[in-house]
C-alpha cells in the first residue's frame, strides 16, 4: 500500500518542483494519463482496505490501463474521432466508484 502513496507523492513534488507545459496537442493524452494514475490509487487505497491489495495487481493495473487509454487515445486522433472521452468517462466512473467504496468503508 505504500507503493501507491509514494509514486503519488513524488508525482506531485515533481509537478511542482519542473515547470512542465503541456501543449495543447498533448492535453488529452495528459488527461487519460492522469485519471489512470488516480484510479489505479483509489483502486490500490480500496484493495487495501478490503484486505487484498498486492503490488504486482497495482503496478500491471497501473501500466496496463496507460497503455489501453493511450492506445485509444491514439487511435481516436488518427481517425479524427473523440475516443478519448470513452477512456475518461469509463475511469472518472470507476474513479467515483472507488471513492464512494472508500467513504463507506470509513462511516
Amino acid at each position: 500500500m505504500l507503493l501507491p502513496l509514494v509514486g503519488l507523492l513524488v508525482g506531485v513534488l515533481a509537478g511542482l518542483v519542473l515547470n512542465v507545459n503541456v501543449s495543447f496537442e498533448l492535453s488529452r493524452y495528459s488527461a487519460v494519463a492522469i485519471l489512470a494514475a488516480l484510479d489505479s490509487l483509489l483502486g490500490a487505497v480500496r484493495a487495501e482496505l478490503d484486505g487484498v491489495y498486492d503490488n504486482r495487481i497495482f503496478i500491471s493495473g497501473f501500466v496496463t490501463n496507460a497503455i489501453v487509454a493511450v492506445i485509444l487515445t491514439f487511435i481516436g486522433d488518427r481517425l479524427s474521432l473523440d475516443l478519448y472521452l470513452v477512456a475518461l468517462i469509463n475511469f472518472g466512473f470507476r474513479i467515483f466508484t472507488n471513492v464512494a467504496l472508500i467513504r463507506r468503508h470509513f462511516i
